[in-house]
């Protein structure tokens, strides 16, 4: 008795081995390239735009030159364009052939002002025609007028386009050179194919490398622009977390003092009714609590390394203090205090006291020897504050620091905060001025 083992091939995909190997592939990528940057939409109108005067060089320009400079790329464009109708025209035959190949030299150039794949292709349909209008067959497929005129061509379109454009317009025209000198092997004393090909190769080698450089530039810009917006973000939330710190330590302090007084009151009053000692309980208990949940939630805020305070935040108490330390520092400030001397809120008072403190140290930093005045008003709603610095004197007698660009920020955070108001801006004489506003509630005597 004999087995009989049947082996199973499974079926072939559809379209053979060839679909599914990279090499297809990729040559189909290529394919479908080809058709996206040179036959698809090749005669659609693209007009080259006008210059930006912008530039280092344009910028400097006024009146008409400024705007004539906005037109350059299309008379450098124009000019080619006339040279290369120049030299078609003296190469021809003569009598009408001579106008002619000056027309077939000209209108490719000029075409890539508004359809720059189209005129890549007239360039080539227009060398044969021009070769034939050449007075003899010393130089092919390209004579002097078509050559100039594709080689310019070639140039502006790969400007114009990107990359891959470029390298299949090489391809192209290296296609069309081998075409037509198979097809006169015979019968002409020169090749331009040749010469053609290594000029146009360096020519789209330098525009690719232009190409390049742009787009490394527009990248290195994106980034900075990134990079710049990242560190506003990370500095305006390190001034918000420091902020965030200081009210933390306000804050649990007025809650623990709200805390031990509802828990000593009811022993200041002889025999308190039931009532009084269970609503200084409950007030006592929402004390702890609320100052539980504030110590869990904000306590998010503090580094592993920060530390508490053990003295008090400092208020406008202490700018005295702050004076005199910047005073040693050796920066010449005044004070100047206008209105009613109150006590403010102990959010606004540390606020406004962070806000001078780190307007003087701007000033120490950015116009080292410059003398600086510090103004407080105690007006109706609020408390206005502003610090002015005069011009550094010349030669600066120390080298100003550049700072981290956190100062203003976080100025501006505390200020917002508030719900207040600030200005910061340098002044007519190159100093330097900081004007806040700070709002105050107001209680009415029936209120208090």
């Amino acid at each position: 008795m004999t087995e009989t083992t049947q082996t199973h091939t499974p079926p072939a995909p559809p379209g053979g081995a060839a679909a599914r190997s990279p090499e297809f592939r990729l040559a189909l990528d290529a394919l479908r390239g080809l058709r996206q940057d040179l036959f698809d939409d090749a005669f659609a109108y693209r007009p080259l735009p006008r210059r930006s005067v912008d530039g280092p060089v344009t910028r400097r320009l006024t009146g008409r030159a400024r705007q004539y400079a906005q037109w350059a790329p299309h008379a450098v464009v124009g000019a080619a364009g006339l040279l290369a109708m120049l030299v078609g025209y003296e190469s021809s035959r003569g009598a009408f052939l001579d106008v002619l190949a000056g027309l077939l030299a000209l209108a490719p150039v000029l075409l890539t002002l508004v359809r720059p794949v189209g005129a890549f292709w007239a360039s080539l349909a227009a060398a044969p025609v021009s070769g034939l209008c050449y007075g003899g067959w010393y130089e092919w497929p390209w004579p002097p007028g078509s050559f100039l005129t594709h080689l310019t061509v070639l140039t502006v379109v790969a400007v114009r386009t990107r990359p891959r454009t470029a390298a299949w317009m090489w391809v192209l025209t290296l296609v069309y050179g081998l075409f037509a000198d198979t097809l006169h092997h015979s019968g002409y004393y020169d090749s331009t194919t040749g010469p053609m090909l290594v000029l146009s190769a360096f020519a789209l080698l330098s525009v690719a490398v232009l190409h390049i450089r742009r787009q490394a530039r527009q990248e290195v810009t994106a980034q900075r622009t990134v990079t710049a917006h990242e560190r506003s973000r990370r500095t305006l939330l390190e001034e918000r977390t420091t902020i965030a710190r200081e009210l933390h330590d306000v804050v649990a302090h007025h809650m623990s003092v709200v805390a031990i007084q509802a828990e000593a009151a009811p022993y200041r009053v002889q025999n308190p009714p039931p009532e009084l000692e269970r609503a200084f309980a409950t007030i006592r208990e929402n004390a702890v609590a609320a100052l539980t949940e504030l110590r869990r939630v904000l306590g998010v805020v503090r580094a592993e390394d920060y530390e508490a305070p053990e003295a008090p935040q400092p208020t406008l108490a202490d700018l005295d203090a702050l004076l005199a330390n910047v005073r040693d520092a050796g920066l010449t400030v005044d004070k100047a205090v206008t209105g009613a001397v109150r006590e403010l809120p102990q959010g606004v008072g540390l606020s406004a006291y962070r806000i001078v403190q780190e307007a003087l140290s701007n000033t120490l930093r950015h116009a080292p020897g410059a003398t600086a005045r510090v103004e407080i008003g105690y007006v109706l709603g609020g408390l206005g504050l502003r610090v002015v610095n005069g011009p550094p004197p010349y030669p600066a007698p120390v080298k100003p620091s550049p700072g981290a660009g956190h100062g203003i920020t976080g100025m501006r955070e505390r200020v917002t905060m508030l719900k207040g108001g600030m200005t910061a801006g340098a002044t007519d004489d190159g100093g330097y001025e900081v004007a806040v506003f700070l709002p105050v509630a107001t209680v009415s005597e029936g209120e208090a």
